[in-house]
Formats: structure tokens, sequence, C-alpha cells
């Protein structure tokens, strides 16, 4: 009789590269410096759950937002957790006559990423991608790591270049 595996041990023995995300892969690649903090989650949980959690400061906490244009073709915004994208300067920003949020349905399948996990890095396509522009005061913000339960800590401008985004004021 064989003894049962002692899976706990088996996590702690994984390859760094078996654990990270894609995004961390990409940011790797890329040679831009990050560091991770993850916390126990099954479910979605909101971008303020997470930085209580965390213990981490609101204002620098930001959470991922994918919108369809009129046009259908799809934008990432990038913004504060406490804020509320405006959808009409969100409009605006990409150059579209008007843009509406994602359903959550098709988050998975448009991204390639969970609700809750989803990120800006890494997203099957690249798409359009815009940063709340009070984000580029800060030396650095936390973007979801591409799974539940992992938060990235990376400076807003490396956040910007490996997702080719720019900045613009798209909240209220």
């Amino acid at each position: 009789m064989t003894k049962p595996k002692n899976h706990q041990k088996e996590v702690n023995t994984l390859s760094k590269k078996e654990l990270k995300t894609n995004a961390m892969r990409i940011l790797d690649r890329s040679k831009i410096s990050y560091e991770y903090q993850t916390y126990e989650c099954d479910n979605f949980t909101d971008g303020i759950s997470t930085a209580d959690t965390l213990g981490l400061p609101h204002e620098r906490v930001y959470k991922t937002l994918v919108t369809t244009g009129k046009s259908g073709s799809h934008y990432v915004f990038v913004i504060p957790i406490e804020a509320e994208l405006d959808l009409k300067k969100a409009a605006r920003a990409v150059g579209e006559k008007s843009v509406e949020m994602l359903p959550v349905r098709e988050i998975t399948t448009v991204t390639g990423y969970v609700r809750g996990g989803c990120t800006a890095i890494g997203m099957k396509k690249a798409f359009p991608t815009t940063i709340q522009e009070n984000a580029q005061t800060l030396d650095y913000i936390y973007v979801s790591g591409g799974k539940l339960g992992m938060q990235l800590k990376l400076s807003p401008d490396d956040l910007k270049n490996v997702t080719q985004a720019q900045y613009a004021d798209v909240t209220f």
C-alpha cells in the first residue's frame, strides 16, 4: 500500500515558473520590475475587499474594466478601486461615440481571465488600454496578477509601456 502524497509539500516544491501567471511571465520577458502578493480567494472579491485583506492603501489599488464600443471594439480601462468609470469620458478617450461595460458572462471569453482576476497585461488579444491619469503621479500601483488571489505591484509607467496604454481622465 502506498502512502498518500502530501499535496501541501508538492505545492511548496513547485518551481517559480509553474507558480507564475501569464502576466508575470510577460513582465519577466519585458524585464519589468514588479512584486506580488497573494491571498486566499476562491470567488470574485471586489478591489476594496482585496486591498483591505492585504492591508494596501486604497488609492494605490487599481481595477481593470473591459468595455465594448459602439463600433464593436473592446477597450480596457485601469482605474482606482474607489472610482467609477465615466462612460462618456471613456468613449472620448478611445475615439468612440459610446462605450458600455462588457457583460460579466463574456469576460473570460474576451480576455482569457476570470472576473476578479482580470488584468490588462496578457489578455487574449491586445486591446487599446487607458490608465486613469492620476496614476502617473504615483511611484507604484497594484493591479490584478491575472488570477484570483494575486496582486502585482509595479510602476504605472511600466504598466503603460507593457500594455501600450495611454493616460487619460476617465473617471467621475
